[in-house]
């Protein structure tokens, strides 16, 4: 039996539009747990972290939230870490992306005895600015630079002070509005950034199998981050930043069904959903279908290993 445990991450205070800090709660209210039990997958919400301050309207009251996202970090990277120490599959439902820090800090520590963690970074954005770098103080603007080491010590050191993830086992895919300063960052660390044009190019499937390759040399196990302002705002304009020219949602949901059909995959995030934005549920609608897709994927994925041993 496949144990899924689905983390609520109700958190909209690092965006400038805080309305994603509903995201959890719509999705579970739509039907996310069913969608997550499929035959031979049990799940349920075995937590419900909240972090009730509104977003700032200035760049220095965005910045000085920092210091709740760390706290409010620290408490969604215990329950990743435990989610993985009892030996089930942690699935955390954003908030706005700075919850990445958490989810990925949590699972990194569970992960590190073993060695260290892949991450695959689906977004229309590269989320890699830090404090310095930043025009608009969003923290969901950070947390990628965080967890490779880069930003506020508050960030960067949760759980522990080593970087989460290296830049050699993280891949950013879909990425196509971002500013030089977090660009020149990833390159200069030599994080591998697959554009939109160059996604639209190849096809998703071979990008992802591609990226699969990459995260999974060398690393323990790893995982996906799916910003929902990923897809294209005709087919996800529930999100806080909507950018023209993104992702469909069939290629996705084949997409995350072969990272979970992979034995080294450990955790899924999805974050994002602006309920305040949505229109007539067809993004919750689509974050409910690659809920499915990830949890089906997992059974057969177990089912494999059982019936291979």
């Amino acid at each position: 039996m496949t144990i899924i445990d689905v983390i609520g991450a109700a958190i909209g205070c690092g965006a400038q539009d805080d309305g994603c800090k509903d995201g959890p709660r719509a999705l579970l209210q739509a039907g996310a747990l069913a969608r997550l039990r499929t035959p031979g997958t049990q799940s349920g919400l075995v937590h419900d972290i909240e972090l009730a301050m509104a977003a700032g309207h200035s760049r220095a009251a965005r910045l000085a939230a920092q210091h709740g996202v760390a706290g409010f970090s620290r408490a969604l990277a215990d329950a990743t870490a435990h989610s993985l120490h009892e030996g089930h599959v942690p699935v955390v439902i954003g908030g706005d992306h700075s919850c990445a820090i958490g989810t990925w800090s949590g699972v990194a520590s569970a992960l590190r005895p073993h060695g260290p963690l892949g991450l695959i970074w689906i977004d229309a954005h590269l989320d890699s600015h830090t404090p310095q770098s930043s025009d608009s103080g969003a923290i969901h603007g950070m947390p990628l630079a965080a967890l490779l080491g880069h930003g506020a010590p508050a960030l960067t050191q949760v759980r522990d002070a080593a970087p989460k993830v290296l830049p050699q086992h993280v891949a950013v895919i879909g990425a196509r509005s971002y500013e030089p300063a977090e660009r020149a960052l990833l390159d200069q660390l030599g994080v591998r950034v697959i554009d939109a044009d160059e996604v639209a190019s190849n096809g998703l499937r071979a990008t992802m199998a591609d990226a699969i390759r990459q995260v999974t040399a060398g690393t323990a196990g790893f995982g996906v981050t799916l910003d929902l302002d990923a897809f294209d705002p005709a087919v996800a304009p529930g999100v806080g930043s909507p950018e023209p020219g993104g992702l469909t949602g069939q290629e996705m949901a084949q997409a995350l069904a072969a990272c979970a059909r992979d034995a080294r995959f450990t955790a899924f995030e999805l974050v994002e959903y602006n309920p305040r934005h949505d229109k007539n549920g067809i993004t919750a609608r689509l974050a409910l279908d690659l809920l499915g897709s990830v949890a089906g994927a997992l059974h057969a994925q177990r089912h494999e290993y059982a019936t291979a041993a």
